[in-house]
Parts: structure tokens; C-alpha cells; sequence
């Protein structure tokens, strides 16, 4: 079950062909009682899907953040592909008003917020490269461009916002680097994607792959070089770490197969366990493909993208309550 890397590009996708086994129109199923979903988003917000492709041994998928939550907790921004481009656009949660255009690029791939909430650092395709920049959160279309001339992509800030950590696409695989924003500094760490500063210390999580192609959260310590595998599976791939607000726990996406009789049908669900690893929790069971996951800002929700409750399979994003 390798996952695809972000550097094979035309990441961004709408709707997927229904496959024959999946009813996507259905909204929740029996396995996520206990769970409140909310449609936040409409078929006319055109929000992206991450790739997802099947084969006769299991799923790949693309891992780039395409949501977040704004920093006071009102606005959802993500990913919308309209008039041929892929940009940033944000809306009021509770609202459900008109959506309002945040970057005005060809192709942006991912993003995020800035802890301050003025920022927006994001990564857009140019040809075969990846760039990072920052942007206002709210005001204008003017970019910083923070790297050029590689394959860039999954920004992320620290939490004192000192440095953009984010993931390179190299001959030798992926390995996480740093912009360091007051010098202008570039630093390598190690090996990995999706990077996930922790707050206070000098530790990420990461997603690294197997000998066998699996996904695996890691959690690195890059000041001590401590390395910890902190979630793996045999039977399983997982991407996409994000920590909770209140620091106790991880949420990722991560490889799953329905059965029915003699049929396998594979996808993408929702997951999480503590900081250490213990506890590890299947959050969605839908057939539908559950992306992209983040917190709210109190830790009460997660909003994550999926084709559930549409019969044309379009993406929109979900709510719901986080019930540990």
C-alpha cells in the first residue's frame, strides 16, 4: 500500500468516478455511530480531492493538506479548483455564505495558517518544481517566495514562528527541511514527509515508509536525534500526522479494506492514538474516501474532505465531533 508522493503533481482532483461496490450518497454507517457529521461545505464550493488510486493489493493516495481552520476558529479555508486553477479560498463556518478567494495562483497543493493568524504559507506546482510562499491571511495577493528550483511542498510553522518547516522531494526519497524566516536559513532534519512541529520542544512527527512501502507516523527529536516509529501496521499504511490543541493526541489518515463476500474494495479512513502511540482509535468507516483531516481550534471537532453523502462521488468538507 505505498502512498503516492506529492511530486507526481495533478494532485488535486474533482469528482472521482463512482466505483460499482460504493454507495457514496450515504451519509454516516452504522460503525460511526456515536459521531455527529456536518456538511460544511456544497457541491459549489468545488472543493478539491486529493488523488486516490485503487489497485488489486490495496490503496495510494496523496497526502497534502488541503484544509485549516483560521486561528479564531470562524473560517474554514481549503483548496477549490475553478476556471482551470487551484487556489485558497475561506468561509465563514456558522454562515455558510459565499466563499471568498484567498490567492489568485495557477496551482496551489497545499497550505497552511500561521499561529498568529496573519499568514498563509502554501505550496504551488510551477512544471515540475514545487514552491513554498507566504501570504497574507487576509489582505491582497502579494507573495513572499520562500524556496525555488526543487519539489517543495506541505508547509507548516513552528509554533514561535521562527521557522516554515516543510518536505522535499529528492533522487533519494522525501526528507524534511526548515526555512528559517529571520535569516533566510535553509536546514535539513531527516527523512520523511508531512511534518508536524510540536509545540515547545524541538520534536516533529513525520510520515516515513517502510521496507515494505508502508506508511509509519514517526516522532523526531531534532536536537537529540531521538527517532521513535510511533504508529505502524502490517496491514496498513498512515500519512498525514496532526496534533491535537491540547497536545495529547495524533489524528492521521490511514489505509482500510471493506469485504463483502469474496469482494475487497480499499480506502482511505480517519485515525488516531496518543502521543506515544497507545490508544489507537478508528474514527470514519465510510467507503467514501476520508482526507486531509484537521483540528478545530478547541480540539472538539476534526473537518476532513470526503465524496460521503454525494451520489456523484463530489468532495465536500465534513464535520465532526472527537469523542475521546
Amino acid at each position: 500500500m505505498r502512498i503516492t508522493h506529492i511530486s507526481a503533481l495533478v494532485c488535486l482532483i474533482l469528482p472521482m468516478a463512482i466505483h460499482a461496490q460504493v454507495d457514496y450518497s450515504v451519509v454516516q454507517v452504522n460503525e460511526e455511530s456515536g459521531i455527529n457529521l456536518t456538511q460544511i461545505t456544497s457541491d459549489n464550493d468545488y472543493v478539491c480531492m486529493p488523488e486516490v488510486k485503487r489497485h488489486g493489493r490495496g490503496v495510494n493516495w496523496l497526502s497534502n493538506k488541503i484544509l485549516d481552520i483560521s486561528v479564531n476558529g470562524e473560517q474554514l479555508a481549503y483548496l477549490s479548483f475553478r476556471s482551470n486553477t487551484t487556489n485558497i479560498f475561506i468561509k465563514d463556518i456558522d454562515k455558510q455564505g459565499a466563499s471568498v478567494q484567498r490567492t489568485n495562483r495557477q496551482t496551489v497543493l497545499d497550505f497552511t495558517y500561521s499561529p498568529d493568524g496573519k499568514y498563509i504559507c502554501f505550496s504551488e506546482a510551477n512544471g515540475k518544481l514545487n514552491q513554498i510562499f507566504q501570504t497574507s491571511a487576509t489582505n491582497g495577493y502579494i507573495c513572499r517566495q520562500i524556496t525555488s528550483g526543487n519539489k517543495d511542498y506541505s508547509p507548516v510553522y513552528s509554533s514561535d514562528m521562527n521557522n516554515i518547516f516543510f518536505a522535499r522531494m529528492e533522487n533519494k526519497g522525501a526528507s524534511v527541511w526548515s526555512y528559517d524566516i529571520g535569516s533566510n536559513f535553509l536546514s535539513s532534519y531527516t527523512k520523511g514527509m508531512n511534518p508536524c512541529p510540536v509545540k515547545g520542544q524541538s520534536s516533529i512527527f513525520c510520515t516515513r515508509f517502510n521496507a515494505e512501502g508502508r506508511g509509519e507516523i514517526w516522532r523526531i527529536n531534532y536536537q537529540t536525534g531521538v527517532e521513535e516509529c510511533v504508529v505502524s501496521a502490517p496491514d496498513r499504511s498512515f500519512t498525514t500526522p496532526s496534533l491535537s490543541p491540547g497536545g495529547q493526541w495524533i489524528l492521521f489518515v490511514g489505509s482500510n479494506m471493506l469485504t463483502n463476500g469474496s469482494q475487497k474494495y480499499y480506502n482511505t479512513d480517519l485515525f488516531a492514538c496518543h502521543t506515544d502511540g497507545t490508544h489507537l482509535v478508528q474514527l470514519t468507516y465510510h467507503a467514501a474516501d476520508d482526507l486531509s483531516p484537521v483540528w478545530s481550534r478547541d480540539g472538539r471537532y476534526i473537518y476532513f474532505v470526503s465524496q460521503r453523502g454525494s451520489a456523484t462521488a463530489t468532495a465536500n468538507v465534513w464535520r465532526m465531533n472527537f469523542i475521546y
